[in-house]
């Protein structure tokens, strides 16, 4: 073994076998959901009628009666201490990105002298966790610290080792949310709202619309050992430094390749543990970076969803280490390669079995249900690019981060810039209806076969639209797939803006209709019998506005280019790249009055959540700045100066042989000027370096003095960050310089490649 640290790292984390994980005997079907308390365990855990009650609420989104709260409190606890629970928690989503829990005991005095288990009602339905200690943007102050989490009964309790984990919102003794799920429920009952009474429009016996998602969640894996070794991965979740390996993806070869053994035993676990709290993963694959992974669910309901995503999270970190890795969930943990994202695919379905964003089945016998069918569809899809139009930028803030900047727009992730690819045929229909005179029968194609010379291969069914990589909302066939949101965040926060302004959309097309309607119905030419109906042109005409209107958000080019940034800021979206200024959406008038007119959130609200963004702005590149000057002084420079002496050494022992009459000075000269000119760009560099890191931290300083949050943000954008990009190409070039053996940091060619 080398006598290095960072050899002897490498060589321990590559001994590393995957270990032996064991399946449950039963079939996934059978232990889905084992620790969750589902529709199944409710009806073996609590009264009939109460059951009814439960299904209500979670179905149909009943108020929730707090006087059955006991029973269910019971229930849950005596299944719960059957699976060896002892303890129960609030598992909530404050604005961390992450989640909060406080364990209490199922333990209280029995007047004597001794115990008993006890969990009552008013402990089920609502806890008093410390509002002040959670990001709030001055909604409580440090002196009030009263903060309320409540229920949401429409997520299935679950258990952790031995904690019952009780989904809730988290709100201030003011009744302001500080959390994500709060605004989420808010957003998803809006847009149910509107979605059902445009429905009604088509269908007579919907009731209710659901939001479903989707996620995919992309990530890192690192061997502990190296990841202990850089202290930047530590402590920001990604390397500040680090030049790029001879080979990273540039062969393609890790895209859908042969997941390694160690992987492999890790995502098998992570599968049994996902499967047994209900999460219904169903996807695995290598991604194109090395190292690089994929997992995605079934599409669930919107909430549910979320809630999952975020449990999966924390349970991917626990189980990669009992597997000798550790899970980078940051955007960009390496530069030149391939970042993280957590793609959203977004879909609204009606409670009659309606996939409202998928075209109907074409029926030649019936062509007036045809065109109904068609007309729906056209209808979601295109007040779903209304909304998307109206709020590019406020859908961009939405998934905006300090961490999710260094991904977006490079390297197979979406640009910063919101657009919307349709495919050809979808395109192509919008731009008929908008340039046709007559409200004519629609016909969409629907999939047709492609034939494909191999005998062996059957016909494929091809999809209405291909795939755009570079488009952040792309339509793919029955769905949305918003591709912007970054793989370490909560995507709460992207589902809270698009359904917002779904809702702000769709009421807006409803109350233009029926404008429209009663205007048209007191024509002669619309009058009973005629074959014309005052709806159908209502609708047609107002979605020829709403195509017109939208056509900006429209792109199916190459989102990557320049010229695509010109021509977006033409057709007026938002093309800002600096975070802190895109927060600012937040504030926009008409970003306050969809979030009111909805009552997904107040002014307030949204002023406090801007307060938090900027302040973790702030604290995120203050963190990484930090880090990369402790490293860059206190490993860097003493391993380059170190090797420098080493390299003056040897050109003053050359100097001392080839003084000799035995060889010529012209020949010494010549073998060390390579040496001495290594040793001044060592020099060089290192004062650059040295220089330049004194400059971060009078940037720094400079920024941290000016008081108000936005501003300071603005001047860390401005400031400090490309200092930080300078130091880092000034290390980076010592790094292929600096003798190997020396160097301490792992490097890029051992953080990549797992064996």
């Amino acid at each position: 073994m080398a006598n290095n640290l960072r050899f002897q790292v490498v060589e321990e984390a590559f001994k590393k076998r995957a270990k032996e994980v064991k399946a449950p005997s039963e079939r996934p079907s059978e232990y889905f959901g084992k620790y969750v308390f589902n529709k199944e365990k409710m009806y073996r855990y609590l009264p009939k009628n109460i059951y009814d009650i439960m299904v209500d609420v979670m179905d149909n989104g009943a108020r929730l009666d707090r006087s059955i709260a006991d029973a269910v409190a019971a229930g849950m606890k005596q299944w719960a201490m059957e699976m060896g629970v002892t303890h129960y928690t609030h598992w909530f989503q404050p604005l961390t990105e992450g989640t909060a829990e406080k364990h209490d005991a199922f333990v209280e005095h029995d007047g004597k002298g001794g115990m008993i288990e006890k969990f009552s009602g008013k402990l089920l339905v609502q806890q008093e966790p410390d509002a002040s200690s959670f990001p709030n943007g001055g909604i409580r102050n440090t002196f009030e610290a009263r903060g309320y989490s409540a229920w949401d009964p429409t997520s299935p309790v679950f258990i952790i080792d031995d904690t019952l984990c009780i989904p809730t919102i988290f709100i201030a003794y003011t009744g302001e949310a500080l959390d994500y799920k709060a605004p989420l429920l808010r957003a998803l009952h809006a847009v149910s709202k509107a979605a059902t009474d445009v429905c009604q429009y088509f269908y007579d016996d919907v009731t209710k619309v659901q939001v479903n998602l989707g996620w995919e969640q992309e990530y890192f894996l690192v061997d502990e050992g190296l990841y202990s070794a850089r202290p930047d991965l530590l402590m920001t979740g990604r390397t500040l430094m680090g030049h790029e390996s001879a080979k990273n993806q540039q062969m393609d070869d890790h895209y859908f390749g042969t997941i390694p053994d160690r992987v492999q035993a890790f995502m098998k676990d992570l599968e049994i543990q996902a499967l047994e709290l209900a999460i219904p993963v169903k996807t695995r694959h290598n991604e194109v970076a090395p190292n690089q992974f994929e997992l995605a669910p079934i599409f669930e309901e919107c909430n549910l969803a979320v809630d999952h995503n975020m449990l999966l999270m924390s349970l991917m970190k626990k189980v990669a280490r009992n597997h000798g890795f550790r899970v980078l969930l940051h955007e960009k943990p390496f530069d030149g390669i391939n970042g993280s994202g957590k793609h959203n695919n977004w879909s609204l379905s009606a409670d009659n079995g309606i996939l409202l964003h998928a075209p109907g089945k074409n029926d030649p016998a019936n062509p007036n249900a045809t065109a109904n069918e068609n007309l729906r569809f056209v209808t979601f899809i295109v007040e779903t690019l209304m909304a998307v139009y109206k709020h590019n930028g406020l859908l961009k803030a939405s998934i905006m981060s300090a961490t999710n900047a260094h991904r977006l727009g490079g390297n197979e992730a979406p640009p910063s810039i919101i657009s919307s690819f349709l495919g050809t045929q979808l395109t192509d229909l919008l731009d008929h209806i908008e340039q046709s005179d007559k409200n004519e029968l629609l016909n969409l194609k629907g999939k047709k076969g492609m034939e494909i010379d191999i005998p062996q291969i059957p016909d494929l069914i091809v999809d209405n639209t291909d795939r755009n990589r570079t488009s952040p909302f792309a339509f793919t066939g029955n769905r949305f797939e918003f591709r912007a949101p970054g793989s370490s965040v909560n995507c709460a926060s992207a589902m809270i803006a698009l359904n917002a302004a779904m809702a702000e959309a769709l009421n807006s097309f409803k109350l233009r209709v029926d404008q429209r309607i009663a205007e048209f119905s007191q024509r002669p030419e619309f009058s009973e019998g005629s074959g014309h109906t005052a709806k159908f042109h209502a609708i047609v005409d107002v979605l020829r506005e709403d195509i017109k209107t939208c056509k900006p958000i429209r792109f199916d080019g190459n989102g990557y280019s320049e010229a695509w940034v010109q021509e977006a800021a033409r057709r007026g979206l938002d093309v800002e790249k600096s975070c802190p200024v895109i927060f600012e959406h937040y504030l926009d008038e008409s970003s306050v009055s969809m979030f009111e007119s909805t009552k997904v959130m107040n002014r307030k609200e949204l002023l406090a959540r801007n307060e938090v963004k900027w302040e973790t702005y702030v604290k995120t590149i203050q963190i990484e700045a930090r880090v990369l000057g402790d490293l860059a002084m206190n490993h860097i420079i003493p391993v380059a100066t170190h090797y420098q002496s080493k390299l003056i050494k040897n050109v003053q022992g050359m100097k001392d042989i080839f003084s000799s009459a035995l060889f010529s000075t012209e020949k010494a000269t010549k073998l060390s000027a390579r040496n001495i000119k290594l040793i001044e760009e060592i020099a060089e560099r290192t004062e650059r370096i040295e220089q330049q890191v004194e400059e971060l931290t009078d940037a720094r300083r400079v920024a941290n003095r000016i008081g108000d949050i936005h501003q300071r943000a603005i001047q860390y954008h401005d400031t400090v960050c490309p200092k930080m990009d300078s130091i880092r190409y000034e290390i980076d070039k010592l790094e292929m310089i600096v003798e190997d053996g020396l160097w301490t940091l792992p490097k890029y060619r051992e953080l990549l490649f797992i064996r």
